[in-house]
Protein backbone atom coordinates (compact mmCIF):
# COMPACT_ATOMS: atom_id res chain seq x y z
CA UNK A 1 0.00 0.00 0.00
CA UNK A 2 1.50 3.33 -1.00
CA UNK A 3 1.19 6.67 0.74
CA UNK A 4 2.68 8.57 3.68
CA UNK A 5 3.65 6.44 6.71
CA UNK A 6 1.03 8.18 8.88
CA UNK A 7 -1.71 7.53 6.36
CA UNK A 8 -0.62 3.92 5.91
CA UNK A 9 -0.65 3.32 9.67
CA UNK A 10 -4.14 4.80 9.92
CA UNK A 11 -5.41 2.67 7.05
CA UNK A 12 -4.01 -0.49 8.64
CA UNK A 13 -5.73 0.42 11.90
CA UNK A 14 -9.05 1.10 10.18
CA UNK A 15 -9.00 -1.88 7.79
CA UNK A 16 -10.55 -4.46 10.15
CA UNK A 17 -13.05 -1.93 11.51
CA UNK A 18 -14.26 -1.06 8.01
CA UNK A 19 -14.44 -4.68 6.89
CA UNK A 20 -16.29 -5.59 10.07
CA UNK A 21 -18.82 -2.81 9.45
CA UNK A 22 -19.46 -3.99 5.89
CA UNK A 23 -19.65 -7.69 6.70
CA UNK A 24 -22.06 -7.01 9.57
CA UNK A 25 -24.20 -4.91 7.27
CA UNK A 26 -24.10 -6.97 4.06
CA UNK A 27 -22.94 -10.42 5.16
CA UNK A 28 -20.82 -11.40 2.15
CA UNK A 29 -17.26 -11.63 3.47
CA UNK A 30 -15.51 -12.26 0.15
CA UNK A 31 -17.26 -9.46 -1.75
CA UNK A 32 -16.93 -7.03 1.15
CA UNK A 33 -13.23 -7.77 1.53
CA UNK A 34 -12.57 -7.00 -2.14
CA UNK A 35 -14.48 -3.74 -1.80
CA UNK A 36 -12.56 -2.73 1.31
CA UNK A 37 -9.24 -3.37 -0.43
CA UNK A 38 -10.30 -1.05 -3.26
CA UNK A 39 -11.32 1.62 -0.75
CA UNK A 40 -7.99 1.33 1.08
CA UNK A 41 -6.07 1.73 -2.17
CA UNK A 42 -8.19 4.74 -3.13
CA UNK A 43 -7.50 6.33 0.25
CA UNK A 44 -3.77 5.63 -0.02
CA UNK A 45 -3.73 7.59 -3.27
CA UNK A 46 -6.07 10.44 -2.33
CA UNK A 47 -5.47 11.23 1.33
CA UNK A 48 -1.77 12.20 1.11
CA UNK A 49 -2.61 14.67 -1.67
CA UNK A 50 -6.00 15.95 -0.50
CA UNK A 51 -5.72 15.58 3.27
CA UNK A 52 -7.59 13.34 5.68
CA UNK A 53 -11.40 13.45 5.59
CA UNK A 54 -13.21 14.54 8.75
CA UNK A 55 -14.35 10.97 9.35
CA UNK A 56 -11.73 8.60 7.84
CA UNK A 57 -13.59 5.46 8.83
CA UNK A 58 -16.88 6.79 7.48
CA UNK A 59 -15.14 7.76 4.23
CA UNK A 60 -13.75 4.25 3.82
CA UNK A 61 -17.05 2.54 4.63
CA UNK A 62 -18.88 4.80 2.19
CA UNK A 63 -16.41 4.23 -0.63
CA UNK A 64 -16.25 0.48 0.04
CA UNK A 65 -20.06 0.31 0.07
CA UNK A 66 -20.20 2.03 -3.30
CA UNK A 67 -17.59 -0.37 -4.66
CA UNK A 68 -19.70 -3.22 -3.30
CA UNK A 69 -22.79 -1.91 -5.06
CA UNK A 70 -20.84 -1.56 -8.30
CA UNK A 71 -19.45 -5.09 -8.02
CA UNK A 72 -22.85 -6.63 -7.45
CA UNK A 73 -24.54 -4.66 -10.21
CA UNK A 74 -21.85 -5.56 -12.70
CA UNK A 75 -22.58 -9.27 -12.50
CA UNK A 76 -25.22 -11.01 -14.56
CA UNK A 77 -26.64 -12.63 -11.47
CA UNK A 78 -27.26 -9.21 -9.94
CA UNK A 79 -30.65 -9.92 -8.41
CA UNK A 80 -29.60 -13.21 -6.85
CA UNK A 81 -26.44 -11.67 -5.43
CA UNK A 82 -28.33 -8.61 -4.20
CA UNK A 83 -30.82 -10.82 -2.41
CA UNK A 84 -28.03 -12.86 -0.86
CA UNK A 85 -26.20 -9.90 0.64
CA UNK A 86 -29.39 -7.91 1.31
CA UNK A 87 -28.39 -4.74 -0.50
CA UNK A 88 -31.37 -2.64 0.51
CA UNK A 89 -29.60 0.70 0.91
CA UNK A 90 -30.43 3.22 -1.87
CA UNK A 91 -27.52 4.87 -3.63
CA UNK A 92 -28.83 8.26 -2.53
CA UNK A 93 -28.55 7.24 1.11
CA UNK A 94 -24.93 6.25 0.59
CA UNK A 95 -24.26 9.71 -0.76
CA UNK A 96 -26.11 11.55 1.98
CA UNK A 97 -24.25 10.24 5.04
CA UNK A 98 -21.33 8.10 6.12
CA UNK A 99 -22.29 4.48 5.75
CA UNK A 100 -21.20 3.66 9.26
CA UNK A 101 -23.13 6.54 10.85
CA UNK A 102 -25.58 4.27 12.64
CA UNK A 103 -26.25 3.02 16.14
CA UNK A 104 -23.45 0.45 15.95
CA UNK A 105 -20.90 2.84 14.43
CA UNK A 106 -18.59 2.55 17.40
CA UNK A 107 -18.74 -1.20 17.40
CA UNK A 108 -15.38 -2.78 16.68
CA UNK A 109 -15.75 -6.18 15.05
CA UNK A 110 -11.99 -6.72 14.81
CA UNK A 111 -12.00 -9.62 17.27
CA UNK A 112 -14.83 -11.39 15.47
CA UNK A 113 -12.99 -10.77 12.20
CA UNK A 114 -9.83 -12.39 13.59
CA UNK A 115 -11.85 -15.43 14.57
CA UNK A 116 -13.43 -15.57 11.12
CA UNK A 117 -10.06 -15.39 9.34
CA UNK A 118 -8.83 -18.29 11.50
CA UNK A 119 -11.84 -20.46 10.65
CA UNK A 120 -11.31 -24.18 11.42
CA UNK A 121 -12.00 -25.10 7.78
CA UNK A 122 -8.96 -23.13 6.59
CA UNK A 123 -5.41 -24.43 6.36
CA UNK A 124 -2.72 -22.71 8.40
CA UNK A 125 -1.18 -20.90 5.39
CA UNK A 126 -4.64 -19.71 4.35
CA UNK A 127 -5.39 -18.43 7.86
CA UNK A 128 -2.14 -16.47 7.83
CA UNK A 129 -2.71 -14.96 4.39
CA UNK A 130 -6.35 -14.05 5.04
CA UNK A 131 -5.55 -12.52 8.44
CA UNK A 132 -2.81 -10.34 6.96
CA UNK A 133 -5.08 -9.17 4.16
CA UNK A 134 -8.43 -8.78 5.91
CA UNK A 135 -7.31 -7.70 9.38
CA UNK A 136 -3.84 -6.39 8.57
CA UNK A 137 -4.90 -4.43 5.51
CA UNK A 138 -1.92 -5.69 3.49
CA UNK A 139 -2.29 -6.08 -0.25
CA UNK A 140 -1.83 -9.46 -1.89
CA UNK A 141 1.43 -8.22 -3.41
CA UNK A 142 2.78 -7.22 0.01
CA UNK A 143 1.90 -10.59 1.53
CA UNK A 144 3.43 -12.47 -1.39
CA UNK A 145 6.64 -10.44 -1.17
CA UNK A 146 6.91 -11.05 2.58
CA UNK A 147 6.66 -14.81 2.12
CA UNK A 148 8.76 -14.89 -1.08
CA UNK A 149 5.83 -16.39 -2.98
CA UNK A 150 4.53 -15.52 -6.45
CA UNK A 151 1.72 -12.98 -6.26
CA UNK A 152 -0.55 -15.20 -8.37
CA UNK A 153 -0.05 -18.09 -5.93
CA UNK A 154 -0.89 -15.90 -2.95
CA UNK A 155 -3.92 -14.46 -4.75
CA UNK A 156 -5.25 -17.98 -5.36
CA UNK A 157 -4.70 -18.91 -1.72
CA UNK A 158 -6.59 -15.85 -0.50
CA UNK A 159 -9.37 -16.38 -3.03
CA UNK A 160 -9.83 -20.00 -1.97
CA UNK A 161 -9.86 -18.96 1.69
CA UNK A 162 -12.57 -16.40 1.07
CA UNK A 163 -14.56 -18.96 -0.92
CA UNK A 164 -14.31 -21.36 2.02
CA UNK A 165 -15.56 -18.68 4.41
CA UNK A 166 -18.44 -17.88 2.10
CA UNK A 167 -19.41 -21.54 1.70
CA UNK A 168 -19.32 -22.04 5.45
CA UNK A 169 -21.97 -19.32 5.86
CA UNK A 170 -20.33 -18.37 9.16
CA UNK A 171 -21.70 -15.06 10.46
CA UNK A 172 -19.48 -12.29 11.77
CA UNK A 173 -19.79 -12.93 15.48
CA UNK A 174 -17.75 -14.27 18.33
CA UNK A 175 -17.71 -18.07 18.61
CA UNK A 176 -19.90 -19.72 21.19
CA UNK A 177 -18.30 -19.90 24.65
CA UNK A 178 -17.70 -23.65 24.27
CA UNK A 179 -15.58 -23.07 21.14
CA UNK A 180 -14.06 -19.72 22.00
CA UNK A 181 -10.93 -20.94 23.80
CA UNK A 182 -9.93 -23.27 20.96
CA UNK A 183 -10.60 -20.65 18.31
CA UNK A 184 -8.65 -18.04 20.25
CA UNK A 185 -5.75 -20.46 20.49
CA UNK A 186 -5.81 -20.72 16.68
CA UNK A 187 -5.73 -16.91 16.37
CA UNK A 188 -2.76 -16.68 18.72
CA UNK A 189 -0.94 -19.41 16.81
CA UNK A 190 -1.41 -17.59 13.50
CA UNK A 191 -0.02 -14.37 14.98
CA UNK A 192 2.89 -16.34 16.49
CA UNK A 193 3.69 -17.90 13.11
CA UNK A 194 3.57 -14.53 11.35
CA UNK A 195 5.97 -13.07 13.90
CA UNK A 196 8.38 -16.00 13.66
CA UNK A 197 8.45 -15.80 9.87
CA UNK A 198 9.34 -12.13 10.18
CA UNK A 199 11.95 -12.64 12.89
CA UNK A 200 13.67 -15.66 11.32
CA UNK A 201 12.67 -16.06 7.69
CA UNK A 202 12.39 -19.66 6.55
CA UNK A 203 13.97 -18.96 3.17
CA UNK A 204 15.74 -16.32 1.11
CA UNK A 205 18.73 -14.00 1.28
CA UNK A 206 17.60 -12.06 4.34
CA UNK A 207 17.54 -13.38 7.88
CA UNK A 208 14.48 -11.38 8.84
CA UNK A 209 11.39 -9.78 7.32
CA UNK A 210 10.76 -6.85 9.68
CA UNK A 211 7.45 -5.86 8.11
CA UNK A 212 5.92 -9.21 9.06
CA UNK A 213 7.12 -9.05 12.66
CA UNK A 214 5.88 -5.48 12.96
CA UNK A 215 2.48 -6.50 11.62
CA UNK A 216 2.29 -9.45 14.01
CA UNK A 217 3.07 -7.14 16.94
CA UNK A 218 0.50 -4.61 15.77
CA UNK A 219 -2.22 -7.24 15.46
CA UNK A 220 -1.32 -8.79 18.81
CA UNK A 221 -1.50 -5.34 20.41
CA UNK A 222 -4.96 -5.05 18.88
CA UNK A 223 -5.97 -8.43 20.28
CA UNK A 224 -4.58 -7.51 23.71
CA UNK A 225 -6.59 -4.28 23.64
CA UNK A 226 -9.72 -6.26 22.82
CA UNK A 227 -8.96 -8.93 25.45
CA UNK A 228 -6.95 -7.12 28.15
CA UNK A 229 -7.51 -9.84 30.77
CA UNK A 230 -6.47 -12.81 28.61
CA UNK A 231 -3.12 -13.94 30.01
CA UNK A 232 -1.84 -15.85 26.98
CA UNK A 233 -2.53 -12.93 24.66
CA UNK A 234 -0.50 -10.72 27.00
CA UNK A 235 2.17 -13.43 27.15
CA UNK A 236 2.40 -13.61 23.36
CA UNK A 237 2.70 -9.84 23.06
CA UNK A 238 5.44 -9.80 25.71
CA UNK A 239 7.27 -12.61 23.91
CA UNK A 240 7.17 -10.70 20.63
CA UNK A 241 8.40 -7.47 22.21
CA UNK A 242 11.23 -9.13 24.12
CA UNK A 243 12.33 -11.06 21.05
CA UNK A 244 12.03 -8.24 18.55
CA UNK A 245 14.06 -6.02 20.85
CA UNK A 246 17.18 -7.93 19.74
CA UNK A 247 16.62 -7.53 16.00
CA UNK A 248 19.21 -4.83 15.37
CA UNK A 249 21.94 -6.97 16.94
CA UNK A 250 21.09 -10.18 15.09
CA UNK A 251 22.94 -9.30 11.91
CA UNK A 252 26.39 -7.87 11.32
CA UNK A 253 28.04 -6.32 8.25
CA UNK A 254 26.63 -7.70 5.03
CA UNK A 255 23.69 -9.29 6.84
CA UNK A 256 25.79 -11.94 8.58
CA UNK A 257 24.04 -13.79 11.40
CA UNK A 258 25.18 -12.92 14.94
CA UNK A 259 24.25 -15.57 17.56
CA UNK A 260 22.65 -14.41 20.82
CA UNK A 261 25.81 -15.07 22.83
CA UNK A 262 27.85 -12.78 20.54
CA UNK A 263 25.38 -9.93 20.12
CA UNK A 264 26.17 -6.36 21.09
CA UNK A 265 23.52 -5.83 23.75
CA UNK A 266 23.89 -2.06 23.47
CA UNK A 267 22.00 -2.44 20.17
CA UNK A 268 18.99 -4.03 21.84
CA UNK A 269 15.88 -1.86 21.98
CA UNK A 270 15.62 -1.16 25.71
CA UNK A 271 12.20 0.43 25.35
CA UNK A 272 10.79 -2.82 23.96
CA UNK A 273 12.64 -4.82 26.63
CA UNK A 274 11.16 -2.70 29.39
CA UNK A 275 7.66 -2.91 27.94
CA UNK A 276 7.91 -6.68 27.55
CA UNK A 277 9.32 -7.25 31.04
CA UNK A 278 6.64 -5.09 32.66
CA UNK A 279 3.91 -6.89 30.72
CA UNK A 280 5.04 -10.43 31.55
CA UNK A 281 5.81 -9.48 35.18
CA UNK A 282 2.26 -8.21 35.54
CA UNK A 283 0.74 -11.21 33.77
CA UNK A 284 2.52 -14.23 35.28
CA UNK A 285 1.19 -13.89 38.84
CA UNK A 286 -2.37 -13.41 37.62
CA UNK A 287 -3.48 -16.99 37.21
CA UNK A 288 -3.01 -19.98 34.93
CA UNK A 289 0.36 -19.94 33.18
CA UNK A 290 0.49 -20.88 29.49
CA UNK A 291 3.22 -21.61 26.92
CA UNK A 292 3.45 -18.06 25.56
CA UNK A 293 3.87 -16.66 29.06
CA UNK A 294 6.66 -19.14 29.83
CA UNK A 295 8.44 -18.35 26.58
CA UNK A 296 8.15 -14.65 27.36
CA UNK A 297 9.60 -15.25 30.82
CA UNK A 298 12.57 -17.06 29.25
CA UNK A 299 13.09 -14.19 26.82
CA UNK A 300 12.94 -11.76 29.73
CA UNK A 301 15.72 -13.59 31.57
CA UNK A 302 17.92 -13.34 28.48
CA UNK A 303 17.09 -9.68 27.88
CA UNK A 304 17.64 -8.59 31.47
CA UNK A 305 21.18 -10.03 31.58
CA UNK A 306 23.70 -7.22 31.09
CA UNK A 307 26.10 -9.59 29.32
CA UNK A 308 26.01 -13.22 28.24
CA UNK A 309 27.93 -14.49 31.27
CA UNK A 310 25.35 -12.91 33.57
CA UNK A 311 22.53 -15.01 32.09
CA UNK A 312 20.63 -16.94 34.77
CA UNK A 313 20.73 -20.32 33.05
CA UNK A 314 19.37 -22.29 36.05
CA UNK A 315 16.26 -20.11 35.95
CA UNK A 316 15.96 -20.59 32.20
CA UNK A 317 16.27 -24.35 32.64
CA UNK A 318 13.57 -24.33 35.31
CA UNK A 319 11.26 -22.42 32.96
CA UNK A 320 11.98 -24.89 30.14
CA UNK A 321 11.17 -27.74 32.51
CA UNK A 322 7.75 -26.17 33.09
CA UNK A 323 7.29 -25.47 29.38
CA UNK A 324 8.16 -29.02 28.37
CA UNK A 325 5.69 -30.36 30.91
CA UNK A 326 2.97 -27.97 29.77
CA UNK A 327 3.48 -28.02 26.00
CA UNK A 328 5.98 -30.70 24.95
CA UNK A 329 7.32 -30.51 21.41
CA UNK A 330 10.69 -31.07 19.68
CA UNK A 331 11.57 -27.36 19.53
CA UNK A 332 11.07 -26.96 23.27
CA UNK A 333 13.09 -30.13 23.87
CA UNK A 334 15.94 -28.80 21.71
CA UNK A 335 16.00 -25.46 23.51
CA UNK A 336 15.90 -27.25 26.85
CA UNK A 337 18.90 -29.35 25.79
CA UNK A 338 20.84 -26.12 25.26
CA UNK A 339 19.84 -24.93 28.73
CA UNK A 340 20.87 -28.28 30.23
CA UNK A 341 24.26 -27.98 28.52
CA UNK A 342 24.73 -24.49 29.94
CA UNK A 343 23.91 -25.67 33.46
CA UNK A 344 25.27 -29.23 33.54
CA UNK A 345 27.82 -29.26 30.73
CA UNK A 346 27.87 -30.12 26.98
CA UNK A 347 27.87 -33.89 27.53
CA UNK A 348 24.54 -33.68 29.34
CA UNK A 349 23.15 -31.63 26.48
CA UNK A 350 24.39 -34.08 23.84
CA UNK A 351 22.72 -36.95 25.70
CA UNK A 352 19.37 -35.20 25.33
CA UNK A 353 19.90 -34.70 21.58
CA UNK A 354 19.95 -38.48 21.05
CA UNK A 355 16.18 -38.77 21.55
CA UNK A 356 15.55 -35.88 19.18
CA UNK A 357 17.61 -37.56 16.47
CA UNK A 358 15.04 -40.36 16.35
CA UNK A 359 12.16 -37.90 15.95
CA UNK A 360 11.45 -37.46 12.25
CA UNK A 361 10.36 -33.86 12.88
CA UNK A 362 13.82 -32.85 14.03
CA UNK A 363 16.19 -35.65 13.01
CA UNK A 364 17.55 -33.78 9.99
CA UNK A 365 16.69 -30.22 10.97
CA UNK A 366 19.57 -27.79 10.59
CA UNK A 367 19.05 -26.38 14.08
CA UNK A 368 19.52 -29.78 15.75
CA UNK A 369 22.72 -30.30 13.78
CA UNK A 370 23.93 -26.80 14.66
CA UNK A 371 23.34 -27.38 18.39
CA UNK A 372 25.15 -30.72 18.19
CA UNK A 373 28.07 -29.05 16.42
CA UNK A 374 28.27 -26.32 19.05
CA UNK A 375 28.30 -28.80 21.94
CA UNK A 376 30.90 -30.98 20.20
CA UNK A 377 33.05 -27.88 19.71
CA UNK A 378 32.80 -27.12 23.43
CA UNK A 379 34.06 -30.65 24.14
CA UNK A 380 37.04 -30.10 21.83
CA UNK A 381 35.88 -32.59 19.18
CA UNK A 382 36.58 -30.22 16.31
CA UNK A 383 36.41 -32.69 13.41
CA UNK A 384 32.97 -33.97 14.40
CA UNK A 385 31.81 -30.44 15.13
CA UNK A 386 32.96 -29.18 11.73
CA UNK A 387 31.16 -32.06 10.02
CA UNK A 388 27.95 -31.24 11.89
CA UNK A 389 28.25 -27.55 11.03
CA UNK A 390 28.64 -28.40 7.34
CA UNK A 391 25.63 -30.71 7.45
CA UNK A 392 23.59 -27.99 9.15
CA UNK A 393 24.67 -25.49 6.50
CA UNK A 394 23.49 -27.83 3.74
CA UNK A 395 20.06 -28.14 5.31
CA UNK A 396 19.27 -24.52 6.13
CA UNK A 397 17.21 -22.53 3.63
CA UNK A 398 18.42 -19.00 4.42
CA UNK A 399 21.63 -17.53 3.06
CA UNK A 400 22.76 -15.77 6.30
CA UNK A 401 22.44 -18.97 8.33
CA UNK A 402 24.24 -21.00 5.67
CA UNK A 403 27.14 -18.54 5.61
CA UNK A 404 27.36 -18.49 9.40
CA UNK A 405 27.38 -22.28 9.73
CA UNK A 406 29.89 -22.68 6.90
CA UNK A 407 32.17 -20.12 8.55
CA UNK A 408 31.97 -21.97 11.87
CA UNK A 409 32.97 -25.20 10.11
CA UNK A 410 35.86 -23.49 8.33
CA UNK A 411 37.25 -22.10 11.58
CA UNK A 412 37.49 -25.63 12.95
CA UNK A 413 39.20 -27.04 9.84
CA UNK A 414 41.90 -24.53 8.76
CA UNK A 415 42.99 -24.95 5.17
CA UNK A 416 39.92 -26.87 4.05
CA UNK A 417 37.99 -25.45 1.09
CA UNK A 418 34.30 -25.14 1.90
Amino acid sequence: MSGEPGVEDLLRELAPQVLGALVRRYGAFDTCEDAVQEALLAAALQWPAEGLPDNPRGWLVTVASRRLVDQVRSEQARRRREDRIALATPQAELLSRAADAEATADRDDSLALLFLCCHPALSEPSRIALTLRAVGGLTTAQIAAAFLAPEATMAQRISRAKQTIRNSATPLRLPQPADRAERLEAVLHVLYLVFNEGYTATAGNDLTAPALSAEAIRLTRLLHRLLPDHAETAGLLALMLLTDARRAARTGPGGALVPLAEQDRALWDRQLVTEGVVLISRTLPGGRVGPYQLQAAIAAVHDEAEHVDATDWPQILALYDLLEHLAPNPVVALNRAVAVAMVHGPTAGLDLLTALESDRRTAHHHRLLAVRAHLLEQLGNHDAAAHAFREAARRTTTTPERRHLTTRAARLTPGRQE
